[in-house]
């Protein structure tokens, strides 16, 4: 996504300095330009050379050192970026920006530069909190920048509370949905992810080796591209994208009230959940104790939550999941037609790098009318996007 992107990186005096070099890293590593320009405080904390042996390019600090090439480097720079990412960006940059101040070679870019800017805060969980800073933030927004926001927990100084430079992968996310067509703006996407747990006491349950990336690929690609997104959520250990509607429930049950709460107003369904299909028909409510005898759990169905949707299914494009093991396409066309899907995405879990708990996935996916794509050994990141073109192709028929 960020291939041949060029990247110009502002590095300003904040502790977290050091995290842009990790940064640079990232992008980089997706093949992105990256060229970095630091304020003269940003060279306290970490030297240029550190970022021109990763970026392999010069860095840029003072206006009026003799410049590399032949042309006024500010402005060079300005028109060079494709996006402007600040990171960490200090109380003192946010305010010069948001006043329009331009008194040295990064602040002089910005202002210089029709790129869009990204701008991670990282400071003092007071100084962030500032009702002046949160004017200048709120000043930036109005004027089309972009914010990252920063995490919570323990600062550099011993406070606790808001300011620490949000994660690298985050930030690295912002920038590239920068480059992502917005085909979903003003749609509202329902995205189901990870397993169901059954109780059977307070310390057992059933449930499956979902671990819910496929789920929140797809909801992070949908947010991306430019929908409101509502993500239901089994219980997973993955962070879930920021800046979507998260609902957490652990059975099949909850997952379907949650379900059927917002799917009058939602656009589509996918449901990349693995929902189980059985649950303990008797719950104790003390841990049942280790004995001689065999145990039989009794298991009742658990609510058809994709069949109920096709039921009631109207303008939305519902889109289902389908994880097999044998005769896999006989299968998925079973369950499209039985639930009235308009896709289904099928992969067969015995194939290397197509199972649970893996980053990768190899599917093919069925539309109502018989057509089938292919779709190789892929990230889930990539073949979400993949599998998003085909649901905004049902969605404009």
């Amino acid at each position: 996504m960020l291939k041949g992107k060029k990247v110009v990186l502002g590095v300003t005096g904040s502790i977290a300095a050091y995290k842009a070099a990790e940064i640079t890293r990232a992008l980089v590593k997706e093949r992105a330009l990256v060229k970095v320009i630091m304020t003269a405080s940003a060279t306290r904390f970490i030297t240029p050379l550190t970022f021109q042996t990763l970026s392999n390019n010069p860095v840029a600090v003072d206006m009026f050192e003799e410049p590399v090439a032949w042309e006024i480097e500010h402005i060079s720079l300005a028109k060079w970026a494709d996006v402007f990412l600040i990171a960490p960006a200090t109380a003192n940059v946010i305010g010069k920006m948001a006043a329009g101040i331009a008194d040295d070679m990064l602040t002089t870019t910005v202002m210089a530069t029709r790129a869009p800017v990204v701008v991670a805060p990282a400071m003092n969980v007071n100084m962030y909190t500032n009702p002046i800073t949160q004017h200048n933030i709120d000043v930036l927004k109005q004027n089309g920048y972009h914010f990252v926001q920063p995490e919570s927990g323990e600062l550099a100084c011993g406070d606790r509370g808001q300011g620490r430079l949000a994660d690298i992968k985050d930030i690295v996310d912002c920038v590239r949905s920068l480059f992502i067509k917005k085909d979903l703006a003003g749609k509202r996407i329902l995205v189901t992810a990870g397993p169901t747990r059954e109780p059977i006491d307070p310390v057992r349950y059933i449930s499956n080796y979902s671990s819910g990336k496929m789920g929140y690929a797809l909801a992070k690609a949908a947010r991306d591209r430019g929908a409101e997104v509502v993500l239901v959520s089994g219980p997973v250990s993955i962070s879930p994208p920021s800046g979507v509607m998260l609902e957490r429930i652990n059975t099949a049950e909850e997952m379907m009230r949650s379900v059927l709460k917002h799917f009058d107003n939602v656009d589509a369904v996918i449901m990349a959940a693995a929902v189980a299909d059985y649950r303990p028909m008797e719950y104790s409510e003390v841990k049942i104790k280790k004995s001689d005898e065999d145990m039989v759990v009794h298991l009742g169905k658990n609510p058809d939550i994709l069949k109920e949707l096709g039921f009631r299914k109207g303008k939305q494009v519902l889109i289902g999941f389908a994880a097999e093991t044998n005769d896999v396409m006989l299968n998925a066309g079973k369950k499209l037609r039985e639930k009235n899907l308009d896709m289904i995405v099928v992969n067969d879990v015995t194939q290397p790098g197509a199972g649970f708990e893996v980053d990768t996935n190899i599917v093919n996916v069925m539309t109502r009318d018989g057509d089938v794509k292919s779709f190789p050994l892929m990230d889930k990141g990539e073949l979400s996007h993949m599998i998003l073109d085909l649901a905004v192709d049902l969605m404009v028929r």
